[in-house]
């Protein structure tokens, strides 16, 4: 059977949605961070040559990395649902934006993040990187109810972690950015994010607003 190895505060929240969006049978295995460095258990870090979250094993096969998670199980598990045809007139910015999340997007949050636990000022350029990302995905949702299009597609599952629990860890308020606040309401409403949400992270309440 499919098993998803959930990292508590990780990418790896990504993968539970996926699932729980295609309705397909997984089991999910959780694994909280260390107390004393807020890092992976060994048990987690064992996984994968890697060590980071996320990684999901299917039979034989254990794999990391969200974007590859993603498509795996889309193609695999889920008949290629959630991801648009090349004919689709989404094709393109669904392509776009699921691998703009973690190549540019998270990218740039991520050396933040690494700066401010090192006690640095974050770099200029990455300021003004993760400014320019937040302004470009706030105009997509002007245009568009969803990062892939006119539907829900892989892209949103890799962007919402991004947009949500991410900001757990970095916080970063979304005053000017109504319509990323009004895409979140909408992604808040899916049965099948809350049913993520309630088996991944327990007890939080997920970051929305």
């Amino acid at each position: 059977m499919l098993t998803v190895h959930h990292l508590g505060l990780s990418q790896s929240e990504r993968i539970v949605w996926l699932c729980e969006e295609l309705g397909i049978e997984y089991q999910l295995k959780l694994y909280q961070r260390r107390a004393d460095d807020g890092l992976a258990p060994q048990e987690y870090k064992a996984l994968h040559p890697m060590g980071i979250a996320p990684v999901v094993t299917d039979g034989d096969l254990v794999l990391g990395e969200s974007a590859a998670i993603c498509e795996y199980i889309a193609v695999k598990h889920g008949d290629g649902r959630l991801i648009p045809s090349p004919d689709s007139p989404d094709y393109a910015g669904h392509l776009f934006w699921f691998h703009f999340s973690n190549g540019t997007f998270m990218a740039n949050s991520m050396m933040e993040v690494a700066c401010l636990r090192a006690g640095a000022e974050p770099a200029a350029f990455a300021m003004d990187r993760k400014a320019k990302a937040w302004r470009l995905a706030d105009e997509r949702l002007a245009t568009s109810p969803f990062f892939g299009g006119t539907e829900l597609t892989l892209a949103d599952i890799m962007m919402g972690f991004a947009l949500t629990t991410m900001r757990v860890l970095a916080d970063f308020p979304l005053d000017g950015y109504p319509n990323i606040l009004a895409y979140l309401g909408r992604i808040g409403e899916r049965p099948a994010y809350q049913r993520a949400m309630a088996r991944a992270e327990p007890g939080l309440t997920p970051k929305l607003t």
